[in-house]
């Protein structure tokens, strides 16, 4: 199985990265985990301007940045994973934008024809949060369900890793959720 992560956090080596790095090393043989930093890509914001919705075989948007390209990585992988530090009970900025621009991969919507790109993709989202899970990342988490909803995507989880406050003191807590994590989204290739 092949796993993409969009990693959102704007530090490529902060406590979502090594988190996603645990993840990587929980994986059994067979299974590979691709990580992309997102803020290496010039992903624009979606403008709403529907054009993607014209284009029926292709997600289809106008824009000419890095979210094509992704796109075709998030379709040629067998799962996807969303990275990101909670902001706000929220995603992070880095990450929104590709987020927002998902519109491109669904066509359709209302109607009898809807169809998504992503019908029946494993999807899972990890969070890392400087605080508890209650209280503080349960929006996040409602979001991403009724993303992968609207998307037809298979939704495996949401994983909360509270306390991160130091990549280096990450420990058991992050440990046991990221093996979970691997576990559920190598089962969906059974």
């Amino acid at each position: 199985m092949k796993i993409l992560a969009i990693q959102g956090s704007p530090k490529k080596t902060g406590n979502t990265a090594t988190v996603l790095d645990m993840l990587k090393g929980h994986l059994p043989d067979g299974h590979t985990l691709e990580r992309v930093d997102i803020v290496d890509f010039d992903v624009k914001g979606c403008t709403g301007c529907g054009t993607c919705q014209q284009v029926l075989d292709e997600p289809g948007c106008v824009q000419t940045d890095d979210a094509q390209g992704l796109f075709a990585r998030v379709r040629q992988a067998d799962a996807m994973v969303l990275a990101t530090p909670l902001y706000c009970w929220g995603f992070s900025a880095q990450i929104k934008p590709f987020i927002d621009r998902h519109i491109c991969m669904t066509k359709g919507y209302g109607t009898d024809q809807f169809t998504s790109f992503l019908d029946g993709k494993p999807l899972a989202l990890l969070v890392t949060c400087g605080g508890p899970v209650e209280e503080n990342a349960d929006l996040i988490q409602t979001a991403f369900r009724r993303m992968a909803d609207f998307l037809r995507a298979r939704p495996v989880g949401t994983y909360v890793v509270p306390f991160c406050t130091d990549p280096a003191k990450l420990g058991d807590e992050a440990s046991k959720t990221t093996r979970k994590m691997a576990g559920d989204i190598t089962a969906c290739a059974s």
